[in-house]
């Protein structure tokens, strides 16, 4: 090879090498999947491109005093690989509105008080009154069981303008997430009217207890690295848009970072004060609580059997509508919206002492259509989170470990807590 073209290819590796670099991956999961995987997982997995696949396996391992060591498995993690999060940024919000509530307990408030929100800009609307809450009355807590029972759109709007995009955004990056970026509600609006959120009122006792105003976000982010997915798109008026479509302004929630958030909240212990959440005893019991509860064990909000037990729990469960067996309980948030498919959980088998953290996404949409209704959720996304997560819990029932855990801690008594 000339001298020249040998410098020209050390060049480009320079160049392309770090970007490639950002992608983790670890045999060891790689061989666990693929020495188990049906012909349908092994289609998956031999088609990253397609698929856009991203998964994350946790392993805790207990020292004598039960306190858990984690390791990391990785297989096409990459921050740089877009996916779009769809629900699973409730997450987030839910454990931020508990931390902004828990500093507004001086003017007498808390997740219970009645949570008013009105209008002062175009798009907006008014909640005053909440039909599923035994007072009829929205509450923060309400908003945050209802994003976890059953990922419900209009709560997630509802604590994005209580706390504000500028703050949201702000105490996530302190928290030591740079990457992320919650841009939007849940609802058509425009940039200008998603950086305006609601005036908000606490009321108690025929009293504002606490007023917050409309707030502005004038907050800079950075959308230089454009994304653009699929061939075509509907939007806002069901006009089918032949070019892919932008992501480039919407929301980003990297994978890593989703399974670190869940984790500082289900194992404060494990990260330095700095990158916690300001959470009480109370929050963490809270949260415990609705991440793992079945809409069929609320009583307010009551929800009937459309939504059945894995209706928000995709790993290990989802596909087919799988009964849950009774001692295994899923801590999680998931994500589904444009074809992307995601989940953030731990899973925890009290009956055999099992707890593992899986998270993963994946994108399905065979015509390239975005906004057609058109993806193979039941073909072959909740299929793939259910084997991937059979396949790890198989491994876990199985491997060797020096002491088994105490999950005390996560025992909940559902159907009655917090109602």
């Amino acid at each position: 090879m000339p001298l020249r073209h040998f410098v020209l290819c050390c060049f480009l590796f320079v160049l392309v090498g770090p970007l490639r670099a950002q992608a983790k991956t670890d045999s060891f999961l790689v061989s666990l999947l693929r020495s188990h995987a049906s012909p349908a997982l092994i289609h998956v997995l031999d088609n990253p491109d397609s698929f856009r696949y991203q998964l994350i396996y946790t392993r805790i391992d207990r020292d004598k005093h039960n306190r858990p060591h984690f390791h990391n498995y990785y297989y096409r993690v990459n921050p740089r690989d877009y996916f779009n999060p769809a629900s699973s940024v409730k997450m987030p919000l839910a454990f931020l509105a508990l931390e902004k509530m828990d500093s507004l307990a001086r003017y007498g408030v808390d997740r219970e008080t009645p949570m008013l929100t009105d209008s002062a800009y175009r798009g907006q609307t008014r909640v005053v009154t909440d039909s599923s809450a035994i007072s009829a009355l929205p509450t923060l807590g309400q908003y945050i069981r209802k994003i976890f029972l059953v990922s419900d759109n209009d709560a997630y709007n509802r604590l994005y303008e209580f706390l504000g995009q500028e703050s949201i955004n702000r105490r996530l990056w302190q928290l030591g997430y740079p990457d992320i970026r919650i841009t939007r509600r849940f609802v058509p609006m425009s940039e200008e009217e998603n950086r305006n959120t609601n005036p908000v009122r606490f009321v108690k006792d025929g009293k504002t207890r606490y007023l917050q105003p409309a707030e502005y976000s004038g907050l800079k982010f950075d959308f230089s690295q454009q994304v653009l997915i699929g061939n075509a798109y509907y939007d806002w008026n069901d006009s089918l848009i032949h070019a892919p479509m932008d992501f480039t302004r919407h929301n980003n929630f990297p994978l890593e970072d989703a399974q670190q958030i869940l984790q500082s909240v289900l194992f404060p212990e494990s990260f330095p004060a700095s990158r916690r959440f300001r959470l009480t005893a109370a929050d963490y019991r809270f949260l415990y609580q609705y991440m793992s509860e079945y809409p069929r064990e609320s009583l307010y909000p009551h929800y009937d059997s459309t939504y059945f037990d894995s209706y928000t729990k995709f790993f290990f469960f989802r596909a087919g509508h799988t009964p849950v067996p009774p001692f295994i309980r899923s801590f999680n948030k998931p994500g589904w919206s444009y074809g992307f498919l995601t989940d953030i959980a731990y899973i925890v088998d009290f009956k055999n002492k099992v707890e593992c953290m899986l998270s993963g996404t994946i994108y399905v949409n065979r015509d390239g259509i975005l906004n057609d209704d058109k993806y193979e959720y039941e073909e072959v996304g909740w299929p793939f989170f259910k084997e991937v997560g059979s396949i790890i819990y198989q491994y876990e029932l199985q491997r060797a470990r020096a002491h088994r855990p105490d999950l005390s801690r996560f025992v909940m008594d559902y159907g009655t807590a917090g109602h």
